[in-house]
């Protein structure tokens, strides 16, 4: 059974609803949802979305290299904008950050997020293999590639005579007495 590890990074909202920054469990790496926020816990690019997107994802970068694993490793990102218009920003970002290495990702917009001038967030969920230490998690076979049993071959089975379905009778509702 591998071990999970819970960190907190202390944002004011982790106590309150009761989560934490990121969680490792064996090779795999989930990282909550991540805002624009520099070290002192300040917003970055009030009203700017490359620069909020920038931020995000180096947060991202941040919390996946302290942990043993690489951008190489992200497997997923989930990416809530308060814009989507501004859909070309945030790509941009995405792009600059991940470069050779893109990630599965979602990119959804959403009304607002916890602080009203947050323009995006990010999740991301990271598989680390051999690379990031811990044991537990195998690595899943790829999509298509499961291996089956051939099934020996037998008589097709007898036909049974087919019956025409029963018609259903219709009722009429019954009145109150």
């Amino acid at each position: 059974m591998s071990q999970i590890e819970r960190v907190a990074s202390n944002t004011p909202w982790e106590p309150i609803f009761g989560y934490v920054r990121k969680v490792k469990a064996g090779n795999w790496l989930a990282i909550s949802g991540t805002t624009a926020t520099d070290e002192r816990g300040m917003l970055v690019g009030g009203g700017q979305m490359y620069v909020q997107a920038r931020q995000a994802l180096l947060n991202i970068r941040h919390h996946v290299e302290s942990t043993g694993f690489s951008l190489a490793d992200v497997v997923r990102t989930r990416v809530f904008v308060t814009d989507i218009s501004r859909f070309a920003e945030v790509a941009r970002a995405h792009k600059e950050v991940f470069g050779e290495n893109p990630p599965a990702s979602t990119l959804v917009e959403v009304r607002r997020l916890v602080h009203p001038d947050m323009l995006i967030e990010v999740e991301a969920d990271a598989f680390g293999g051999a690379s990031a230490g811990g044991g537990g998690g195998e690595i899943p076979a790829p999509f298509g590639k499961e291996k089956t049993q051939a099934k020996p071959a037998s008589k097709p089975a007898a036909k049974t005579p087919s019956r025409a379905p029963a018609k259903a009778k219709a009722s009429k509702p019954k009145g109150r007495k």
